[in-house]
């Protein structure tokens, strides 16, 4: 027999090669599944606390507040925070997998809930910042009607929030970047 060893930079060459073809065991696929599904019931269980908050806080503002277009703003992110709500509720959610599925049948549905949250974290513009945007204006735009002298003072705010919508929407969008990257991933695995 004989005793010679291969080389140690074709042993790292060989190691180093990606794997490919190696499908993903059925387990691993239901624990994956299983995580995305923890995670998002997590963000939207966060997201509802939040809306009630608001929905409150500026429910009595919409009532109390000193200018009528503070009330009419405030009154409008009640309604968006409502939207917003509902919209989370309905589209982004996460089904958990049965338990009878098939391994291909598994890949599609947990491919198709990766797909389904990206789409919503890409589309964070259109369902969940610009609908709070009219109410914002407004209620930015009441002290400076009354006051024009504040309007300086009504511009730090009003830039704070429009950086805060880019934050926002920026980390979604890494978000949905890393949610892209599981799916790449997982048809590789393929």
């Amino acid at each position: 027999m004989n005793d010679e060893r291969v080389p140690d930079h074709l042993q790292r060459l060989w190691q180093g090669q990606p794997e490919q073809g190696r499908a993903m065991p059925l387990d691993e696929l239901r624990y994956r599944s299983r995580r995305l599904t923890r995670a998002v019931s997590r963000r939207n269980l966060i997201e509802y606390v939040a809306g009630a908050v608001v929905v409150v806080v500026l429910g009595r503002a919409a009532w109390k507040a000193p200018f009528l277009t503070m009330r009419l703003g405030s009154g409008l992110i009640v309604a968006a925070t409502i939207f917003v709500v509902y919209y989370l509720r309905r589209y982004g959610g996460a089904k958990a997998m049965p338990l009878d599925m098939a391994a291909t049948s598994c890949l599609a549905f947990h491919r198709g809930e990766l797909e389904r949250q990206r789409d919503l974290l890409r589309s964070v513009w259109k369902w969940y910042l610009l609908p709070f945007a009219p109410g914002m204006i407004l209620v930015y735009l009441g002290p400076v009607l009354a006051h024009p002298e504040l309007a300086a003072r009504a511009a730090w705010p009003a830039a704070a929030t429009v950086l805060l919508f880019v934050c926002i929407g920026a980390l979604n969008r890494y978000g949905a970047k890393r949610i892209q990257m599981k799916i790449d991933a997982l048809e590789r695995s393929l």
